[in-house]
């Protein structure tokens, strides 16, 4: 049994963050856990980037510096060398969104290979990472996905869009790197999954290197990857699985509204939850099929896994499974599961600070939004604080 709470251990979860660093992130999640203050701020954040105001150095030595590597891969060497010394690895990701031309998506795709030839040459990065909508316009996925007729010109784009996926699997596939698709909005979805499938059904026939990522925030997961199980097996190909618990929730939810649709978000905390449980479970109880991913916060979600994984017998270190957070938050799950030998990565963003706000802003919209967890944050590292403290007074004394 895990009787063990691992979590806990803030003294190895903080290792690497100096006192400086942890007052920084002490100020940032107080004002994420605000609502009165986070949801204005992010407003005049975009005003203020807009009217083209000199805000740039503000966000890079706040919220860029707690979340991001840095602006290039070189940045990031430092970062991901010290988490490597420390048995945590890193997954470096371009988080450059919103582009809207040729030339931005092949400068991107350009981006990708280089990040996959990295992961190649570099043990302590396992995987690759790919946004859909970095490679393509978001409206030709979501014309795809709602399957309404396209003219000549968009088929041309969309034949474009799919020679560059289908480029980097043949890449990854080429250098033995496991790639995985970050995902997407519901409404552009479906064009990524069918998309996904036949990359996975052509470079998996022996391992699990193509992955895709399943949102177990929508209710139809367990369904749709039980129906891939059965097409892998029909097919004899290998799933690889990254599961999380969603990133659109409020955005799919106001937009079913207006729709007069049923949400495809589940109706609670509890039900994403419980959702997110059971798919866990069906791909850890099947990986003669699957390599799975498990990207999440949830410190009760990660518990369960290390529970599946000792009652079966499933050896800390084996490639099939991952567990996996973001840089900057939960600290205390990486590296603590990396310092009991569990394969464990942050995903490392990067890019031009400009063009990396967008994501940094759905981080802070994503902490204040979920129930616990900024709080959790701010209990751990103040947590950590205390205890430094504590020793610093205690060495002072034997002094």
């Amino acid at each position: 049994m895990i009787k063990e709470k691992i979590f806990n251990d803030t003294a190895t979860a903080f290792r690497l963050k100096s006192d400086m660093e942890i007052n920084r992130a002490v100020l940032l999640f107080s004002v994420m856990g605000t609502p009165s203050l986070i949801k204005p701020g992010i407003g005049l954040t975009k005003f203020a980037l807009k009217a083209k105001l000199p805000i740039t150095p503000i966000i890079k030595n706040t919220i860029f510096d707690q979340f991001c590597g840095g602006i290039t891969i070189d940045d990031c060497k430092p970062v991901m060398d010290q988490m490597d010394e420390v048995n945590l690895s890193s997954i470096l990701d371009y988080s450059v969104e919103g582009k809207k031309n040729e030339a931005e998506f092949d400068s991107a795709y350009n981006v990708k290979l280089e990040l996959i030839e990295l992961a190649r040459e570099e043990s302590e990065v396992p995987f690759a990472i790919f946004k859909p909508t970095a490679l393509g316009r978001f409206k030709i996925w979501h014309k795809v996905s709602s399957r309404v007729s396209l003219s000549d010109k968009e088929k041309e784009e969309w034949e474009r869009v799919q020679q560059r996926v289908e480029g980097l699997c043949e890449k990854a596939h080429k250098l033995k790197v496991r790639l995985y698709a970050d995902a997407e909005e519901s409404w552009m979805q479906e064009a990524a999954d069918l998309l996904m499938e036949k990359m996975m059904a052509r470079f998996n026939k022996e391992e699990a290197l193509i992955f895709n990522t399943f949102q177990c925030y929508r209710w139809d997961r367990l369904e749709y990857i039980k129906e891939l199980h059965a097409k892998a097996k029909e097919q004899g190909f290998k799933i690889g699985a990254k599961i999380v618990r969603g990133a659109y929730m409020e955005k799919e939810n106001k937009r079913a509204r207006k729709r007069g649709k049923k949400s495809p978000i589940c109706k609670s905390k509890e039900a994403t939850d419980v959702n997110f449980n059971s798919v866990m479970g069906y791909c850890l109880d099947h990986l003669e099929d699957f390599s799975v991913f498990i990207g999440t916060h949830n410190e009760i979600s990660n518990y369960l896994a290390l529970q599946i994984l000792e009652d079966k017998g499933i050896a800390k270190d084996d490639q099939r499974v991952w567990f996996s957070q973001l840089y900057g938050m939960s600290d205390q799950i990486s590296y603590n599961l990396a310092a009991r030998g569990y394969n464990t990565a942050k995903l490392v963003p990067f890019g031009p600070v400009k063009d990396v706000v967008p994501y940094l802003l759905r981080r802070a919209e994503e902490n204040s939004s979920v129930k616990g967890q900024t709080s959790r944050e701010l209990n751990l590292l103040s947590r950590e604080k205390e205890r430094r403290k504590k020793s610093e007074n205690l060495a002072e004394a034997k002094a």
